[in-house]
Formats: C-alpha cells, structure tokens, sequence
C-alpha cells in the first residue's frame, strides 16, 4: 500500500509539471509563429490545464474503469466550485463580473443538465451509457462554447495580453516532449495505482 501511495503521488506530480512543461513550449512555438495570444489563450493553455484530467481519464477508460472517469469529472469540478472558491473567497472577496453572473454560470449550469440527460437515457429505453453519439454532442457543445469565448475576447481584447517565455526551437520542442511525456506516465501511474489502492481497500471488486 505505501508504495502505491508513493508512486499515485509521483504521478501526480508528473502530470502537472508535464502539463506545465507543455504549456510552456507549445505557447512558446505558437509565439515563434506569430499566433495570437487569443489563440494560444483558447487552445493551448486552456486545454494544457486539463490535459492531467484528459490523460487520466484515457488511461481509466482504456483500462475499463469508468467509475474513475466520472469520479474524476465530478469531484474536479466540486472540489473547483466548493473548495477553490471558498479558499480564494476566505482570502480576500472576489469580483464578480456581470457577465459571468447571467452568462458563465448559467452555461455551466446547462452542461451539468446536459450530462444529466445523456447518462440518463431519459428520451430512450436503452441502457444508462454515455455512447459515441453522446460525445459527439458534448463535443460540439463544447467548441459551441469555443466560439462564445472566442467573441468575447474578441470584442475586449486588451486585457487579454499573454506573457510566453522566450525558448530557442530546441528547448521548445524538448519542453513539449518532456512534458507529454510526464503527462503519458503520470497518467498511467495514476490509475494503475489508485485501482491497486481501491482494490486493497475494497472499494473495486477483482477483475
């Protein structure tokens, strides 16, 4: 058990400075080619911070643990809205722009609603899956939202001016390997090693 724990804490620190060493390179290389901030902000960084959650939930799926996969989503996004938030509000009190107030909020709301619906088969007799179909679905609701952001940076782009580190090609693209390499490894350490440590403790029965 101990050296599972030590190796679930080695992934996870493999994940975030591989996510972090990705990031950092493909914005880099991005800049090199005189790519917007807008879009390195949308594309590379945004999905460079879930890349960990992306990698995670590949490796679980591959592996047939499903659980895992909504276990992962759900507590991330509880654990993002109660914990994160409480902290930063115990801090210091947060400004809330309107937009995000009658926007943002609701737009999330309506994705849980969404998750809701397709796990549920409520509108068909089949099983409760999240099918191909439904990931196509989510997937355009997902760039729908690109879009919205998109329109909203481009309408205020003058806050939006994002700093990149000055790297030579070879230290860009030995950054972007290194990091997709941690976050390839941290993955599967992972999942291998919480499924070890819920099968010790009982909480996953044997395959």
């Amino acid at each position: 058990m101990y050296l599972e724990i030590l190796l679930l804490i080695v992934g996870f620190a493999f994940l975030i400075k591989g996510a972090d060493w990705m990031v950092d390179g493909a914005s880099a290389l991005a800049k090199k080619y005189k790519i917007s901030d807008l879009a390195i902000g949308l594309t590379i960084v945004a999905f460079g911070t879930s890349a960990p959650e992306l990698v995670v939930n590949a490796f679980a799926n591959f592996n047939g643990h499903q659980d895992i996969i909504f276990g992962n989503i759900i507590g991330s996004n509880n654990f993002n809205l109660f914990a994160i938030l409480g902290i930063a509000g115990l801090i210091s009190p947060l400004i809330v722009q309107s937009s995000t107030v009658w926007k943002e909020i609701p737009l999330s709301l309506f994705a849980v609603i969404v998750l809701y619906f397709l796990t549920n088969e409520i509108l068909s007799d089949g099983p409760e899956v999240l099918g191909r179909m439904d990931g196509v679905i989510l997937l355009i609701l997902f760039l729908s939202f690109l879009y919205y952001v998109f329109l909203q940076f481009k309408n205020d782009p003058a806050h939006h001016k994002l700093e990149t580190k000055p790297f030579t090609t070879g230290k860009i693209w030995l950054f972007i390997i290194i990091g997709l390499t941690g976050l390839v490894a941290g993955g599967n350490l992972v999942v291998t090693n919480a499924v070890s440590m819920a099968k010790a403790m009982g909480s996953v029965k044997l395959s």
